[in-house]
Parts: C-alpha cells; structure tokens; sequence
C-alpha cells in the first residue's frame, strides 16, 4: 500500500512540474507577442493624438515613469510618452486613471500640446456599462473627441465640469457618474503636466532601458 501511495505521490508531482513548466512557457511564449501589440495600439494611438509632423523622435520608446495618486489616480505608475521635434519639447501622451467609474477603474491616454492644450484623449480600457457608460469609448460614440483642442487655464477652471455640474461637457442620459469620472481624470492630468513639464521633458528616458530589456523583438 505505501508503495503505491508513494507511486502516486510521485506521479502527481511529476505530472504538477510538467503542468507548471508549460504554463510558464505559455506565458513568457505570449509576452512578446502582448509586448507587440501594445506598441502597435500605442503607435495607433499616437498617430491619432499627436500632430503629424510635430515630432521626429520614436515616442514609444521615449517615456518617463511617473505616480501620482491625487493626479493620475492610481499608485501604479504610469507612462508618459514625450514628442519632441529635433529635440525640442512638442507634445506629451500621459497615461492616466479615473478610479471612480460607475463600475470601477478607467485607464485612459491624453495627449497635450503647448503648455495646456488637449490634443485628445482615448480610453483603453474600462468596465462600463453597456448602451450606458461606454459611450465614453470612441468605437461606441464620439463624446470622447469633445476634449479635442480644449485649453485648461486659471480662466475656465469651472468650465471642466459635465455640465450637470455647472461645465461644458456632456452627461449621458442615465449615466452621470462615468463621464464626470473622466472629465475629472482629465483635467487633472493636464494640471499634472502643467505643473511639472519641464522635469517631465528633463528627466532621463526610461522606455530606453525598459525597451532594451526586452530585446529588439517588437521592431
């Protein structure tokens, strides 16, 4: 009886490494593949959000790290892609979070250009309710593209608000909590790239170096 007790044992350990092995191959098999897609969503992203022509350098490869609870809404760092043109400062992408959706966290991307003027903003990814909330999602409805070109300053403050709140941006019908949470993300990642723009664009790159680490696969 011991003997095929242990027979058992060491059938099921075995067969629990082998398991465990190609599920770790699995995984690292996928991440490069993972790691590909982002840059092409980001590439995507960034053909339609900044300029054309007002950046020369590789913006997926250029970034800083940055975290932020009170202004991107999250104590996971974010990115910040940075467009420069023959070196100098053009725009900035900022990742960003809006941790109080109706039905939990959205991960969005605004891109700024000047000192404060929005370029546009996308949302990745989110878990609002559909017919409903996801009309923040540009393949649902075009609410998003009201951020285009919009300017934060001392002046309008009050204006970046839904205008339930007194603002100018539209609410949906039934559905308030969801593009108030975004406006707010909004603003406040503006306000976080007006107040440190020029660590921003200062500061060494960090996509560089977390690029290298994965080798030269997603080019």
């Amino acid at each position: 009886m011991k003997r095929i007790i242990a027979k058992n044992g060491l059938i099921l350990g075995l067969f629990a490494v082998i398991t465990s092995g190609l599920i770790a191959l699995t995984f690292f098999g996928t991440q490069e593949q993972i790691e590909y897609q982002r840059q092409q969503t980001l590439l995507t992203i960034f053909d339609e959000l900044v300029p054309q022509g007002s950046y020369n350098n590789e913006m997926q490869h250029d970034c800083v790290f940055v975290t932020s609870m009170d202004y991107l809404g999250s104590k996971t760092p974010h990115h910040i892609y940075r467009a420069t043109l023959d070196g100098a400062p053009t725009a900035a992408v900022i990742e960003t979070t809006a941790p109080n959706g109706y039905s939990g966290r959205i991960e969005l991307v605004v891109g700024v250009t000047g000192e404060s003027t929005v370029s546009g903003v996308r949302i990745l990814n989110h878990k609002e309710t559909p017919g409903l909330g996801d009309k923040i999602d540009l393949r649902v409805s075009e609410w998003v593209l009201g951020f285009d070109d919009q300017n934060l300053n001392p002046q309008n403050t009050s204006d970046w608000a839904v205008k339930k709140d007194g603002g100018q941006f539209d609410q949906f019908t039934g559905a308030t909590i969801t593009p108030r949470a975004v406006v707010s993300a909004v603003k406040r990642a503006i306000e976080y790239y007006q107040l440190n723009q020029q660590a921003i664009f200062s500061a060494s790159n960090e996509c560089r170096s977390e690029f290298a680490s994965k080798g030269n696969a997603y080019e």
